[in-house]
């Protein structure tokens, strides 16, 4: 089966789940503290998934969404800042 990336907002705050099988394997936490734009501040990976590319997944689940949303994105979250350096086709909405 292959990994379901779902989103979640309450308020202002969100976060992108990994899951597989009903298996949690990483979130990606954000908040949305102005309309205009998006901060991803923590990333985290369970062991099992490490390697498997299930970060950039979340990434680039956040990332669909603030394209949708024509939101920026402010990765304070070291994974997600390292990301947005190596990968060119998601500089798009880098704020």
């Amino acid at each position: 089966m292959a990994t379901t990336i779902r989103l979640k907002e309450i308020n202002n705050k969100g976060f992108a789940i990994a899951s597989e099988d009903g298996v949690k394997l990483g979130t990606m936490t954000y908040s949305i503290p102005q309309s205009n734009f998006v901060i991803i501040d923590h990333t985290e990976v369970a062991e099992i998934a490490k390697g498997k590319g299930v970060g950039k997944q979340l990434l680039y689940k956040i990332v669909e969404m603030a394209r949708e949303k024509n939101l920026k994105v402010l990765p304070l979250c070291p994974f997600a800042h390292a990301m947005f350096k190596k990968i060119a086709d998601i500089r798009d909405v880098l704020k």
